[in-house]
């Protein structure tokens, strides 16, 4: 999977969790809970989506790593690269 690919799966997956958010407006260094004003359960629910459209499993330590935008594209790039 492409880098363009994971942003556009990320996207996708944070569009079902904040429907009403402008996903173009989001800076992709910024946290993703602020930006999109998700609760934690919100955000596991994000984590299971990228898992079921990427297939790659995020164990709870790694959750610091896909906080932004581009944190969770590198991370999930790099999982994939790995595969």
């Amino acid at each position: 999977m492409s880098e363009k690919e994971l942003k556009e799966t990320i996207l996708a997956v944070l569009a079902t969790i904040a429907p009403e958010a402008d996903l173009s407006e989001i800076d992709p260094d910024e946290l993703l809970q602020d930006e999109l004003d998700v609760d934690s359960i919100d955000f596991s629910n994000f984590v299971l989506g990228l898992y079921k459209k990427t297939g790659i499993e995020i164990p709870e330590r790694d959750y610091p790593k896909i906080l932004s935008l581009n944190g969770c594209v590198a991370y999930l790039l790099g999982k994939a690269v790995a595969s």
